[in-house]
């Protein structure tokens, strides 16, 4: 892959998942959803160990968008690896919102990302949210900061 190939690639990543985030921060389940591949399987930090298939994970979203009358979302240090039909991507995520009390939650997740070109567009195949937690205590680290 020549380097201008690779700007390229890179370029559409990148818009690929601020479209993604404009999606998330305007709650728009339809438009989440437009961004994964039909097969996605997805490993997110809240409710269930794994979703399979666009459909649970829409519902999963659909539940997430419901708890928060504010979200909060933000993408730091975002990058990308790879070309071709696939690729994968890392990043930190501030995520949270406000509830229905008024009362605002917002803590870092890590969130790796594997895509696929679909018929000429880039997907995401593949979605991992984590939130590190202390072993010795079994809490998680809400806390934590990059």
């Amino acid at each position: 892959m020549t380097a201008a190939e690779q700007n390229a690639t890179h370029g559409e990543l990148h818009a690929l998942l601020e479209s993604w985030l404009k999606s998330v921060l305007a709650a728009d389940v339809e438009g989440i959803t437009r961004h994964y591949t039909r097969d996605i399987l997805a490993f997110d930090a809240v409710k269930q160990l794994q979703f399979k298939g666009v459909e649970a994970y829409a519902s999963h979203w659909r539940a997430c968008t419901q708890m928060c009358k504010e979200t909060t979302f933000e993408i730091h240090e975002l990058s990308f690896e790879g070309g071709g039909e696939t690729a994968f991507g890392h990043y930190l995520a501030y995520c949270g919102g406000t509830d229905d009390k008024g009362q605002h939650n917002a803590s870092w997740a890590r969130v790796t990302v594997c895509l696929r070109r679909e018929g000429g567009q880039w997907k995401i195949a593949h979605e991992h949210f984590s939130i590190p937690f202390d072993p010795a205590t079994g809490q998680l680290l809400f806390d934590a900061k990059p």
